[in-house]
């Protein structure tokens, strides 16, 4: 059985998941798991059901490697619990599949370029962030509960839980807590 594993990063690129799910789909994936989720985000549920899905003479596909791993480490782990299930991984933009001692070997190659790649754009936007902030044009994100307290203590004063004020106001439980009185 052939099954999918489709993710984005945010909600923003719907299109791009609906991308993935159809190049899945004309594959021929009869199961695909699909999730808007960081990769840096150390919880992927779908990627880990895909996993335990996955049964002896199946193949995980996905569009893309970067969709599947963070990392050279984090993608020989998975590619490790598949290989161990007897599941084979297939990777479609680079028609590559790891069935094949020559599969396992460009995917150990092609994930270390790619771990590069990351690492190469993660310090070109900290120079940037450096560089804005030298400007006075970057200044982070707008702290939303600072500009609020007051709203925070007039809900609370009505009688609202923290939680419900929060959900209210579009801040984060702890915010709450940190400005009511």
């Amino acid at each position: 059985m052939l099954i999918g594993y489709a993710r984005t990063s945010t909600s923003n690129q719907k299109y791009s998941l609906e991308d993935q799910i159809e190049k899945l789909t004309s594959k021929g994936c009869e199961k695909i798991f699909s999730e808007e989720i960081s990769s840096v985000s150390s919880n992927r549920p779908e990627f880990e059901k895909s996993l335990e899905f996955a049964r002896e003479g199946d193949t995980l596909v996905v569009t893309t490697l970067s969709r599947f791993a963070r990392s050279i480490s984090d993608l020989w782990k998975s590619v490790e619990k598949l290989h161990a299930k007897g599941v084979a991984f297939q990777i479609l933009d680079m028609n590559l599949d790891t069935s094949t001692p020559t599969g396992k070997l460009i995917l150990t190659m092609l994930g270390a370029v790619c771990q590069f790649e990351r690492e190469i754009l993660l310090e070109r936007q900290l120079v940037g962030i450096a560089k804005a902030k030298r400007k006075g044009k970057f200044k982070g994100r707008v702290p939303t509960a600072k500009k609020k307290p007051g709203d925070i203590q007039r809900l609370l004063q009505k009688g609202l839980r923290p939680k419900q004020v929060a959900a209210e106001l579009g801040i984060g439980n702890a915010s709450v807590y940190r400005h009511r009185v």
